[in-house]
């Protein structure tokens, strides 16, 4: 599990006021078995504050029970104006019109032109410079890049860095956003890089780092 320290300060340890964040930078990356309150709760405050896009993960369920979560889900999207990309589940996505698709690499490769081009956002995962080419060459509308720092997500795997990241917004004519351990403070430095923004997942599922509007 990633865990972030709960803060309820709108101040981080550096002197960081988060309230100056700008979520709209930010796509949030659900899991709900990180929620130490109830999920459509979390996921509500979090729309609230506008983020780019949700980004529906839930990787543990079978594909009737993410459809009815997804549809849940979904409303609360359309009540913020928040897009809802739906993750791995390409069946249910179509059928649920959803807002984009997110797919792994490996499962992206699976489909045909015709199946990729049905989707104005399709997103995949990149971790190395000739990922980023690929993801282009299948028809990606945005790539996830990472991860950039060290995260309990990622234990004993030393993050790519912000060279990394650089290198893959030159190498990429779609945006990039970043993941892996990107906290408030260190969202300048993402934006710098030439990232459109970032992926978080534990920090917005939990704890109050990010969410500093009640």
């Amino acid at each position: 599990m990633c865990r972030e320290k709960n803060d309820k300060s709108i101040f981080d340890k550096s002197g960081f006021d988060r309230s100056t964040i700008d979520l709209s930078k930010v796509i949030a990356i659900t899991d709900r078995k990180l929620c130490t309150e109830d999920f459509y709760a979390r996921l509500a405050r979090i729309a609230a504050q506008g983020p780019r896009a949700i980004v529906l993960r839930e990787k543990d369920l079978a594909a009737v029970e993410y459809e009815q979560l997804a549809r849940d889900v979904m409303g609360i999207g359309r009540q913020y104006g928040v897009p809802v990309i739906l993750h791995g589940q390409v069946e249910v996505a179509a059928r649920l019109r959803a807002d984009g698709l997110h797919l792994p690499l490996p499962k992206l490769r699976q489909f045909s032109a015709k199946v990729r081009s049905a989707w104005q956002v399709l997103g995949t995962s990149c971790h190395s410079l000739d990922e980023v080419e690929e993801a282009q060459r299948l028809g990606c509308s945005y790539l996830v890049a990472g991860h950039i720092y060290e995260t309990d997500c990622k234990q004993g795997l030393p993050g790519r860095g912000l060279d990394f990241l650089q290198a893959a917004c030159q190498a990429s004519a779609l945006p990039v956003y970043a993941i892996g351990g990107i906290t408030p403070a260190r969202l300048a430095a993402v934006l710098a890089a030439g990232a459109a923004g970032a992926c978080v997942m534990s920090g917005l599922m939990q704890g109050e780092t990010w969410l500093y509007k009640k």
